[in-house]
């Protein structure tokens, strides 16, 4: 494969990177866009840096002249499209910078791809365009719910992304994946920023009264799951990434506070999110019969995270 992949400074783009490089021997070259944006880090990628398979170009996703000469001058085949927006709470706050880079930043390399006559677009988004669910669990013909800017403009881009399979035979294969968590995330999210005010003695802001579930999967198996759609996933289809645990966030807080020898008096109770939903749950059975499963423990991998995060200290304090 020579691939594009969009936002691989980031926190999954960066280790699916790593992934590629260090584990798939089809790999021929690896070229990472990334405007990096304050989430984007190429620290995150310093040890890789000198492989000659992998190439840095620092640019937006929505020069679309800019991407149509990268597919040109390394002949790629291959999309994966990670580059997005992706902070809930900034996204309340401010909506306009997610619909730019997510919508009309699609859009983009859409339009490239089909100019350039790529053989596989994988562009990868969010359980968090199904909504919320009480009980059970969505499937990929569940009709979308997008409760937040930035889960209504991964919802667009994923009905752009699919049209452009429909209407011009761009081979677009859309993920929707659960949270997220591992090593290089930036310390916004709730593991990391748990876990590093944890470190900093500082308590922990916990929304509304904790019982917000969600489903968690370690960032290497998403990466393992990626790579399976790659070679076995058919063209035109979503399908769902979960990592099958799910927990409240005042679970998951307490897990860290275990681990980290802290009590509850860290705890620090805010108010909730606008617009929290209250669950998110996804059916992974379309995935699973292509053979993919996790392989890794919730708890085994939160460990592995938190270990990560007490040794790198260096990579997180100038963040936050």
């Amino acid at each position: 494969m020579r691939m594009l992949v969009t936002g691989g400074a980031g926190f999954i783009g960066s280790n699916f990177i790593r992934f590629l490089l260090n584990d798939r021997s089809d790999t021929e070259i690896v070229v990472n866009l990334d405007k990096l944006t304050y989430a984007g880090n190429l620290e995150n990628l310093k040890d890789i840096a000198g492989n000659p398979a992998y190439r840095f170009i620092r640019g937006d996703i929505c020069d679309g002249e800019l991407v149509s000469r990268i597919l040109d001058e390394f002949d790629i085949d291959t999309v994966v499209h990670f580059a997005a927006e992706s902070h809930v709470d900034r996204s309340i706050s401010e909506g306009l910078s997610f619909v730019t880079t997510n919508v009309t930043g699609t859009c983009s390399l859409l339009e490239a791809a089909r100019k350039g006559g790529i053989s596989r677009f994988i562009h990868v988004s969010t359980d968090e365009v199904y909504g919320s669910i009480r009980k059970g669990s969505f499937s990929e013909t569940d009709r979308l719910n997008p409760s937040s800017p930035y889960s209504a403009s991964k919802a667009g881009s994923d009905l752009l992304a699919l049209s452009y399979f429909t209407t011009h035979h761009v081979p677009v294969i859309v993920t929707r994946c659960t949270n997220n968590f591992g090593p290089f995330q930036y310390p916004e999210k709730l593991i990391p920023l748990f876990t590093t005010n944890l470190i900093e003695g500082k308590k922990v802001p916990v929304y509304g009264s904790g019982m917000n579930v969600r489903d968690w999967i370690y960032v290497l198996d998403h990466c393992r799951a990626i790579a399976c759609i790659l070679k076995k996933g058919i063209p035109g289809e979503i399908y769902n990434i979960g990592g099958g645990t799910e927990l409240t966030n005042l679970e998951i807080t307490r897990k860290i506070l275990e681990q980290l020898g802290k009590d509850e008096t860290s705890i620090q109770y805010v108010g909730d999110r606008k617009g929290h939903d209250f669950r998110y749950s996804l059916s992974s059975d379309k995935l699973h019969s292509l053979g993919w499963q996790p392989r890794f423990t919730f708890d085994e991998a939160l460990e592995h995270t938190i270990r990560w995060y007490k040794e790198q200290e260096w990579w997180w304090r100038k963040l936050k």
